[in-house]
């Protein structure tokens, strides 16, 4: 497999740990938005949400829990911002499902989730129907 996050699993690149049990890995992002910017990967390779079955989340979001605390506990940020990109239209650069945590801090520039898009949503009332 030509993934780079697995090639990572497997020891092939180098990384910089922050936290890892049996499912996932967390470690300091290579081209980092923040000090202490962390990617958290699940162990098994799973492109996107679409794929990944219900129990492997939950394994992946506890694994998560403990590398947001970790972040918490070193880097001492004043909030955090924790999401991912799922597929290339919303940014997904590397094809193997994966969270980022961003720590923030006053006065940093950046922006909340709602910063991400720009574009029209449409009338909740109308969209809600959809569902």
């Amino acid at each position: 497999m030509d993934c780079l996050f697995c090639k990572i699993l497997a020891g092939e690149i180098p990384n910089y740990t922050v936290y890892e049990d049996d499912n996932v890995l967390a470690f300091l992002d290579i081209n980092p938005c923040a000090k202490g910017h962390t990617v958290v990967i699940p162990k098994k390779h799973f492109a996107t949400v679409a794929v990944i079955d219900e129990v492997d989340w939950q394994k992946l979001n506890a694994g998560l829990f403990q590398a947001v605390k970790k972040v918490e506990e070193v880097i001492k940020p004043d909030g955090l911002n924790i999401g991912l990109n799922d597929r290339p239209t919303a940014g997904q650069a590397i094809a193997h499902l994966h969270w980022h945590i961003i720590p923030r801090f006053k006065n940093d520039g950046g922006g909340s989730m709602h910063s991400i898009v720009k574009g029209e949503a449409g009338e909740v009332g109308a969209v809600a129907k959809l569902f």
